[in-house]
């Protein structure tokens, strides 16, 4: 069994605003903590990984095919693998929340 303690995590800025942290994981799967600023921008991107998520606070604004759909606190959300989205936090309190990845991620590359 993996446990990993809210004081161990460690956040990597993906991109400016947008903080991640990955959190426990198996061969299946992994958990990731989120941490998005007001104004900030996930870019538009997709992987094979599906993933689901919660919010735990704020508004967030995602860009799927052209349609923006709001995500508020307490929401939970599912996008399926190869699917191109971005997100925006358009409101002026953070965003935070958690990703479950199938089959586990790494943390992207979008500032390379």
């Amino acid at each position: 069994m993996e446990v990993v303690p809210t004081d161990e995590e460690e956040s990597t800025e993906a991109v400016e605003g947008v903080h991640l942290s990955i959190l426990a994981g198996g061969d299946e799967m992994n958990v990731q903590h989120f941490r998005i600023e007001p104004g900030a921008t996930v870019p538009e991107h997709d992987h094979p990984h599906e993933q689901t998520g919660y919010l735990t606070g704020g508004t967030l604004t995602f860009v799927v095919d052209g349609e923006e759909i709001e995500v508020t606190d307490g929401d939970s959300y599912a996008i399926p693998g190869e699917e191109p989205h971005a997100a925006e936090n358009r409101g002026d309190e953070p965003v935070t929340g958690v990703d479950v990845f199938s089959p586990p991620r790494e943390n992207p590359d979008w500032q390379e």
